[in-house]
């Protein structure tokens, strides 16, 4: 009999009619007083009409008939959680854990009793957890609001306009600006650990392949870098961000006639991208097409008349063509840039091009013009007067007291040879 009553509050209670169900357990109970399970039901009755409290004291009695109930922890847990009473809400899902430590759902109850008590760290730590356990379960929908609360819970950047302009990553989404920023700030196995974990979540996302492979980039990792932002424009055709990526890194491996190809794709996507102006002057210096890159910079520049990088490069592309006086002027305006940007770094480059170029212009004939010589050797070394410079004191300290036209022309010979 205690059984038929039983079964009517479940009918009833999955009809939505708390109270009835309520009344066929207080019948059920009145019939067999250590009916466990209708003590756990009854207080999932209680907890729906609204009695926290009255639902806790089924739960514990409950738990005295069973001591090993999973379910009726949990459920004690959430009644906890209701009344703000984290620590017990923490207890039953640690008791939830020792009878099954795979049970996702306890994780996830502890991932929101100490959000409720302030401590994100372990917050996010057990939401992750929960986010595993739901994955290898293949429970995608609790697995995405487990990771859509790590999302919420990662703290949110200071981030300054040197910053923004440093990662120009589109749309990303929050968690993905965050990730790149923590990758500026030192923590790089930590984001990949998380850029690895999302991509476990969904290998679909695009943006995270895009994100890792601006990582892997940034961390000299080009094959990887170029595998990943490959994956992100398979699934994004129209992304102008992973092009632009992408032809840094084939430059830097030396493709530059392919790193063209990829910048002028994500300009066709985004004409107005400053930076990618810059990439694509870079790689067309790279391949002494000095006029093209000098158009670029320039384009980059009335786009954003305050970029200092645009101004050091169209330096050196200027030097490249013996055009002194514009060169110094693009070196200067590099210098006063970075300086007012507290970019120490790259002022302190700026200025040294700076005082080698000074120092290389009076090398003229007796006519004032350019020696002929001087402007080979600068173009064979890509317009890097250091570079021009250092070579010429090493043939000075091999070959002391020769004429200093001897040093320059012992200095291209060696260049042109090794390119043979």
């Amino acid at each position: 009999m205690d059984r038929e009553f039983y079964n009517r509050g479940l009918e009833k209670a999955r009809q939505g009619d708390h109270p009835g169900a309520i009344q066929e357990f207080n019948r059920a109970l009145r019939i067999n007083p250590d009916f466990a399970e209708a003590y756990h039901k009854r207080g999932l009755a209680h907890f729906d009409c609204g009695e926290a409290r009255e639902a806790i004291a089924d739960y514990t009695q409950a738990l005295s008939l069973q001591p090993a109930s999973l379910d009726v922890y949990f459920s004690r847990g959430i009644a906890h959680l209701a009344l703000a009473e984290a620590p017990a809400a923490i207890e039953d899902a640690l008791q939830a854990l020792r009878i099954d430590a795979n049970y996702a759902p306890a994780y996830r109850l502890q991932g929101s009793a100490y959000r409720r008590q302030g401590d994100i760290q372990a917050a996010i730590t057990s939401f992750k957890q929960a986010a595993e356990l739901y994955l290898e379960q293949k429970d995608a929908v609790n697995c995405r609001k487990c990771l859509d609360n790590v999302k919420q819970l990662q703290p949110a950047p200071l981030v300054k306009e040197e910053s923004k302009t440093r990662l120009p990553i589109g749309e990303h989404k929050e968690f993905f600006n965050q990730i790149l920023q923590r990758f500026e700030e030192g923590d790089k196995r930590g984001v990949i650990e998380d850029l690895n974990w999302a991509l476990k979540v969904d290998p679909q996302d695009a943006q995270a392949y895009r994100c890792r492979g601006i990582v892997r980039y940034k961390q000299e990792d080009y094959r990887g870098a170029i595998s990943d932002l490959n994956q992100a424009l398979r699934l994004n055709s129209q992304d102008a961000v992973a092009y632009h990526y992408r032809g840094m890194v084939r430059s830097q491996m030396g493709d530059h006639h392919g790193a063209i190809a990829d910048l002028n794709q994500a300009l066709q996507i985004l004409p107005e991208a400053g930076k990618v102006y810059v990439a694509r002057g870079n790689a067309y210096r790279a391949v002494a097409n000095y006029q093209g890159a000098i158009k670029d910079y320039t384009q980059a520049l009335q786009i954003n008349p305050d970029d200092p990088e645009a101004y050091y490069n169209r330096g050196i592309a200027q030097s490249c063509l013996e055009e002194m006086k514009a060169a110094i002027a693009d070196y200067q305006n590099a210098a006063k840039l970075f300086c007012d940007k507290e970019d120490w770094v790259n002022y302190q480059k700026a200025l040294d091009s700076l005082k080698l170029i000074q120092a290389s212009v009076p090398k003229q004939t007796a006519a004032g013009v350019a020696n002929p010589l001087w402007q080979k050797l600068v173009r064979l070394v890509g317009g890097y007067w250091e570079i021009a410079e250092r070579l010429i004191e090493q043939e000075r300290e091999k070959f002391p007291d020769m004429p200093e036209e001897w040093y320059w022309e012992k200095v291209i010979y060696d260049l042109e040879r090794d390119r043979e």
